[in-house]
């Protein structure tokens, strides 16, 4: 192809995704707030999982130390350049498996589903976006033989998102007879991590934070038909990437051989990544993201102009869908006004609490939050006064349920971390989930009384009670 189509078809794509995050420039997503929150406290000297409750792998977090922390136009420059990344090596391995005209359409699809997709999901930069870019460059080394580096970077994904297993197991579909060194290579960065781990004292912490706490998580799902749940999000997810998969059904009825079966296991081993967590939250679709765009840009790509033209028109759903929030978003920040999006209520309440903070505060103040809004720590900046970040690990109460319901998952370990909190002598407490689901408000536990009685609202916002210490008691005994 001419270099002048491919600067401008590279040129076109990135411009499309930078454009599309600085739509996002005044927005801060929840799952984005708490690997911001627990860096800041990383910057601030302490260690993650010995000094941060943090249940995500390492890599989650510590990626956010490469722009600071910071929110706004670092972060989304950030996430532009890291999914631009994912596109690049889309590309490469669509045209290291079958040609150039395939790899401009991978990339396009995936630039495509990165922009018009649930909104919600595909600006996060949590977990399961950050193991695009690792999960493409762990498959295409292993198409390439490269065993060794294919399971250096499946054990990055791993670092980001444990659901880098599965990558391995993809890598070894792949190249199954070099099945040695690519596990020798996906147990090299695993075993650093847990050598720093233990380095500073915080494998026990990991272990019970990411393992144990994950588990948990994985195990009480809130769906009540989890089977069916996923089977009913699994058709969502598929009208709106219709084109995917009519690219693929044309892949699998064309004789490929080998090929073919490898692709099938790849995609199966995505699908139950997926699955894994019994959840099926949209952005756990990012698993199976890699394979559906490479089977549909072959398959597209066999098809004849007119037919191929037919498939990609199912384009304009999700287009149609979600473009408008794109204009509505780029209108508010021209004109300097708030997003109104249901979506972003209690981001934009939690914007208000650290603004308000922010005007109260003086240097070494320190602050807890209660509830699960993390951007309160990501906008104010400030020191956490315990290792705690938000209340999951206080109450018990996993955060997709906390604000209607207070089962404990937890209730020994809970209580146990709040005799920790009672210890603390934080200078602000902001509840965010009290005003939400008073059941779990932070009045309400009685071994908090004595504690909470250094304390009085001084703040509020329709979402967060805000307290301030009010004498120089110490903490209580240890």
């Amino acid at each position: 192809m001419p270099v002048r189509f491919r600067w401008w078809a590279a040129t076109s794509l990135f411009l499309l995704l930078l454009l599309s995050r600085l739509c996002h420039l005044g927005v801060l997503w929840t799952e984005e707030a708490y690997p911001s929150a627990a860096t800041l406290q990383v910057l601030y000297g302490k260690t993650l999982y010995l000094g941060v409750w943090y249940d995500k792998p390492p890599l989650a977090a510590l990626v956010y130390l490469l722009w600071g922390a910071h929110t706004g136009l670092a972060l989304r420059l950030a996430d532009t350049l890291i999914l631009a990344l994912a596109a690049a090596l889309a590309w490469r391995l669509a045209r290291d498996l079958w040609g150039e005209p395939e790899a401009w359409l991978a990339a396009t699809l995936l630039v495509f589903f990165l922009v018009f997709d649930l909104p919600a999901s595909v600006i996060v930069l949590g977990p399961d976006l950050l193991t695009l870019a690792p999960h493409l460059a762990a498959v295409w080394l292993a198409y390439r033989r490269r065993p060794l580096a294919s399971g250096l970077a499946a054990g990055v994904a791993f670092l980001f998102n444990t659901k880098g297993a599965f990558v391995l197991a993809a890598c070894l579909v792949f190249c199954p007879s070099a099945w040695l060194p690519l596990l020798a290579g996906f147990a090299l960065p695993n075993a650093l991590a847990l050598a720093v781990l233990a380095r500073t004292g915080a494998l026990h912490a990991y272990w019970l934070q990411v393992w144990q706490w994950g588990l948990l998580y994985a195990r009480d799902t809130p769906i009540s038909h989890p089977l069916r749940e996923g089977i009913v999000r699994t058709l969502d997810w598929s009208g709106f990437h219709a084109a995917l998969l009519i690219g693929a059904a044309v892949y699998f009825t064309r004789p490929t051989g080998r090929e073919r079966t490898r692709f099938a296991a790849w995609a199966l081993l995505s699908l139950a990544a997926v699955a894994g967590g019994w959840r099926f939250f949209p952005r756990y679709y990012f698993q199976i993201l890699p394979v559906a765009v490479l089977l549909g840009a072959r398959g597209l790509s066999q098809l004849r102009p007119r037919l191929r033209a037919l498939a990609l028109l199912t384009l304009l759903v999700p287009a149609v869908r979600f473009g408008p929030r794109y204009a509505i978003l780029a209108a508010g920040l021209l004109h300097h006004r708030a997003p109104q999006w249901s979506d972003l209520n209690m981001s934009q309440d939690a914007l208000a609490a650290a603004s308000i903070l922010q005007h109260n505060t003086k240097p070494g103040d320190t602050l807890v939050v209660w509830g699960y809004r993390p951007e309160i720590f990501a906008a104010s900046r400030m020191n956490a006064a315990t290792p705690f970040l938000d209340s999951q690990p206080l109450t018990g109460v996993i955060a997709d349920r906390h604000l209607t319901d207070s089962h404990s998952s937890a209730p020994s370990l809970a209580a146990a971390n709040r005799r920790i909190l009672a210890r603390s002598a934080p200078s602000f407490i902001a509840d965010g989930l009290g005003p939400l689901n008073p059941a779990l408000a932070i009045t309400r536990y009685p071994d908090l009384a004595p504690w909470l009685a250094h304390y009085r609202e001084f703040a509020c916002t329709p979402m967060t009670v805000l307290y301030r210490r009010t004498d120089s008691a110490p903490p209580a005994p240890r």
